[in-house]
């Protein structure tokens, strides 16, 4: 094993993986470090996101819609089915999903000449790292540069403790071999969303607790309220303004204590999935002389280029300010190797765009109203109902709308808020307009093929201008 590398990466997850991958194609002699073990013993690349986090979440939202679909909305066009579940089944191709893919970054980090060290690393003065493998003696690498991206790790409660496969975190909501009869969440976040949707759509009668007033706050007020009702209308129980006081594990499954403003309530239920969010994961990340600060949350400090308090070290990802998104941690990875090469790029954080997985997809970038009125700035608004969209009918999809705010003196777009049908891949279209600084007026008048969902973007950007052809016009004053 080499002893000394240009640049060294702790954690392979989307942020660290992308970083070393682009660190060695520039001419960078790289090693990444990553302590994570996979569902069969070895070790495993691709971090959270692919073992544990956007993948395997993602196969079974997919298979679960695939089932519900079948199940209750064909014989709406015309198709008699009758469908079953087969839980380990599906499970399977979930792992064979994540097999596919973590093996990909394998053959990626083989390809471009990444050294891939498994085990445990930890970051002393002067660019030093301590790196105990999983299998045989420490060693101390030298590095020219360290990029840290240890990524996060699920939030506990001490009201509902993780026990064995009962009260389970977002990890262990993945392994679930049999429906539940009843199924409890805590947190109404895009986690416990996801994975209630999943087991909702295979037969569970899902309860989600939590403890904001509002419902998606993060979100669009308009697209949370429609969100809101629509999954009411699917079957999930949101029960918003409560507080999990207990949880404990009886022979029937757990027995849920809670809070709100009527007073204290009891929820029996099979299973207890705890999905309150994320924190970063330093623990044994830093020797005390490393040089590098947390900040009052507990996030590594780092300046708008990433970079921390020690220098030639950065801290891309989860574990720093903004989003806990794999695609904004990929772009900062790449920003700071293409910035140790000489070159110059920015991430833009007023264009990372958010997506939650129902059904139907929400998705945003950019500013929401509230956000506006709070800053003061004077904005327009267009907005346009996959209802009247001839490809959303077509396909039996129109539930939903587009949303765009756009500034109200220069028309630049300013905000894009989507729930409906492939919003996920719809918001990239918001973000490329909003990357060129695109005003309204310019999506308006660039030509959508018809029939598309697309054009529902198209219609809510003419819109704001009183000009959509497939809806009637608010009168303005």
């Amino acid at each position: 094993m080499d002893l000394s590398y240009d640049v060294i990466v702790i954690g392979a997850g989307p942020s660290g993986y992308a970083a070393a991958i682009r660190a060695a194609q520039l001419g960078m002699k790289t090693a990444c470090i990553d302590k994570s073990i996979g569902k069969n013993g070895e070790p495993t690349l691709g971090g959270t996101c692919l073992n544990w986090g956007c993948i395997p979440s993602k196969a079974l939202l997919d298979a679960s819609h695939k089932y519900a679909e079948a199940n209750e909305q064909f014989a709406q066009i015309g198709i008699d089915a009758k469908v079953s579940v087969d839980v380990e089944r599906m499970i399977a191709h979930k792992d064979a999903v994540v097999d596919q893919l973590t093996g990909g970054i394998g053959a990626l980090f083989q390809g471009n000449g990444v050294t891939h060290l498994a085990g445990h690393g930890r970051l002393q003065a002067g660019r030093r790292i301590e790196f105990t493998p999983h299998e045989g003696e420490a060693a101390t690498l030298q590095a020219g540069h360290v990029i840290l991206a240890p990524g996060s790790v699920p939030v506990g409660i001490p009201p509902a403790p993780l026990t064995d496969d009962v009260i389970v975190d977002s990890t262990g909501a993945l392994e679930f071999l049999e429906v539940p009869k009843r199924l409890g969440v805590i947190g109404a976040g895009v986690i416990g969303l996801e994975l209630g949707s999943v087991w909702g759509r295979l037969g569970a009668d899902v309860v989600i607790l939590e403890a904001l007033e509002d419902f998606l706050p993060v979100a669009d007020p308009r697209i949370a309220r429609d969100a809101l009702r629509e999954f009411g209308r699917q079957g999930l129980d949101i029960r918003l303004g409560t507080r999990v006081m207990g949880a404990s594990v009886a022979k029937a499954g757990v027995k849920v204590e809670y809070q709100d403003k009527e007073g204290d309530h009891k929820l029996d239920v099979d299973k207890l999935i705890v999905a309150v969010g994320r924190v970063p994961f330093t623990e044994g990340l830093l020797a005390q002389d490393s040089g590098v600060n947390l900040d009052e949350r507990g996030f590594l400090f780092v300046d708008d280029l990433c970079a921390t308090d020690a220098p030639e070290v950065y801290a891309i990802g989860d574990v720093v300010r903004g989003p806990m998104l794999a695609h904004k941690g990929m772009e900062e990875g790449i920003m700071v190797v293409e910035r140790l090469a000489g070159h110059k790029p920015l991430v833009n954080y007023d264009c990372v765009p958010s997506v939650i997985y129902t059904h139907p997809e929400i998705a945003w970038v950019g500013k929401t109203e509230q956000e506006l009125k709070a800053d003061g700035e004077a904005y327009r608004t267009g907005q346009f109902s996959f209802a009247a969209t001839g490809r959303a009918l077509a396909a039996n999809e129109g539930t939903g709308l587009v949303k765009i705010l756009a500034d109200a003196d220069n028309d630049r777009i300013l905000g894009v808020h989507i729930l409906g049908p492939q919003a996920s891949e719809l918001i990239a279209q918001a973000v490329i307009a909003m990357e060129f600084g695109a005003s309204a007026e310019d999506l308006g008048l660039t030509m959508f093929a018809h029939p598309t969902l697309s054009e529902a973007v198209h219609e809510a950007a003419l819109g704001i201008g009183g000009n959509a052809i497939h809806m009637v016009n608010r009168r303005r004053s």
